[in-house]
């Protein structure tokens, strides 16, 4: 009987699990779920239609090295949805005992320096295989391929991804609610964005980086706002486009979102190193006072507009007073850093509540010749939640996964070494399943030229 085994059973795992469990029944395969809190894991296979009979919920601490050589070795196939550090533990486990493995996290260098052996060994360590990194990957090499097959020159491609919160639930003045990873979320856009532009290369520093925003609209849904994400250049020689002069991958967000928390960042309340000794006594109000410079004349509230360049009443300080953050309230937390703190109070402010739905959106923007002028694509991806749990997030984080799993089990991904999902034995099965759950993107080609 083969044996899948998945690891963390956090936010985006319920459709995950839903899909392995439904997977197991139809193929007599059984389903070991891990993860640090063994009664979490439990919950999430009983929530999601199993039972104790359908599959297993064991407690594991993802960087103990043992404990993970001991799960690993009796899978046929491994699904690590731990935070992206421990991957690196399990994956050296994987590579031991000759076990494929399947995350939805960035390649990491030291994951990278798996590759020969994982290569020699014969297996299989496949990254980047969820929503962002993931469906992006595997969306725009189909076109990709599909044009270079059409002896189509792409002078330009352009993809904003982005986890939202539904309009219909989108009732606070950030239009944005949790997702996914909080964490991940606060300390987002940390290190210099790259990027290019008519064959000029541009870098954005972290502390301009939600200032260096383009205008995204998205048909049906109106304007959103795009920054870059990471290094947008090494794309050009994964997806097979070492001449193109334009380049750029990037996150989306509604308007006015970036403006606001690149408050945060000048403020330097996204900071993760410093810590705030007596934090727990301290009110936001004193909190956000610390960055500010020093008077006897103004409040904090006009304290901080006049260092963003505005007035107490913009859009911006309404922001910032509806989470809390000029108030008397005590912070509660003991030694905390300033992104640990911030994090704090946004999970309050900004959970995905129980009736809530979210979206995820994502959009490729093509420029190429061919021989009867120039064109233009665009494609579409929206995705919404059916509720806070199958979230669409999870879906799009979670289906890719499963789906990459079942092809393993099935001997239908013969690739070895540390991969991405940009080959079309990946993507075209895994977007094929995909479209037929409904989880399709629309696509227009006009004349621009």
């Amino acid at each position: 009987m083969k044996h899948i085994l998945l690891l963390g059973a956090g936010r985006s795992s319920d459709v995950l699990i839903h899909y392995l469990l439904k997977l197991c029944r139809s193929e007599g395969y059984r389903l070991t779920v891990a993860d640090a809190v063994q009664e979490a894991a439990h919950a999430k296979i009983i929530a999601n239609g199993g039972d104790d009979t359908s599959a297993k919920a064991i407690a594991l601490d993802g960087n103990n090295q043992e404990q993970c050589r001991s799960v690993v070795q009796d899978a046929d196939v491994v699904i690590s949805l731990l935070p992206p550090a421990a991957h690196l533990t399990v994956a050296k486990a994987c590579v031991e005992f000759g076990k494929p493995l399947l995350t939805a996290s960035y390649v990491s260098p030291e994951m990278r320096e798996l590759h020969e052996e994982a290569q020699a060994k014969g297996v299989l360590l496949l990254n980047e295989l969820g929503f962002d990194p993931g469906i992006d990957h595997m969306s725009a090499m189909q076109i990709i391929d599909r044009l270079h097959a059409e002896d189509a020159v792409i002078t330009a491609f352009r993809s904003y991804a982005g986890g939202l919160v539904a309009p219909k639930y989108d009732n606070n003045p950030w239009h944005y609610k949790f997702t996914w990873n909080p964490r991940n979320v606060v300390l987002a856009g940390k290190g210099t964005a790259k990027y290019m532009i008519n064959g000029q290369v541009k870098y954005v520093p972290y502390h301009r980086l939600f200032s260096h925003t383009e205008d995204v609209f998205i048909e049906g849904l109106g304007d959103y706002e795009g920054y870059p994400n990471r290094d947008s250049i090494i794309y050009k020689e994964l997806y097979g486009l070492r001449q193109i002069p334009t380049i750029l991958r990037g996150t989306l967000r509604r308007k006015g979102f970036c403006a606001a928390w690149d408050t945060f960042v000048q403020l330097g309340l996204t900071d993760d190193e410093i810590i705030i000794e007596n934090s727990a006594d301290m009110t936001y109000r004193e909190f956000v006072n610390m960055f500010l410079q020093y008077s006897r004349m103004y409040l904090v509230e006009e304290k901080l507009a006049k260092m963003m360049n505005v007035t107490p009443k913009s859009d911006l300080i309404e922001k910032i007073k509806w989470l809390g953050l000029f108030s008397h309230d005590k912070i509660g937390l003991e030694r905390a850093t300033p992104a640990q703190i911030l994090q704090h109070l946004l999970e309050k402010k900004w959970k995905l509540e129980e009736g809530d739905r979210d979206m995820v959106i994502l959009q490729h923007r093509f420029e190429y010749h061919k021989a009867e002028g120039k064109f233009e694509i665009v494609s579409d991806l929206i995705v919404y939640g059916d509720d806070s749990h199958h979230t669409a997030m999870a879906k799009t984080v979670g289906l890719p996964l499963g789906i990459g799993a079942k092809l393993l089990l099935n001997n239908q991904l013969p690739l070895k070494g540390v991969q991405i999902p940009v080959v079309r034995s990946v993507y075209e099965p895994v977007l094929a399943e995909l479209s037929a759950m409904g989880i399709s993107f629309r696509e227009k080609e006009r004349l621009i030229e």
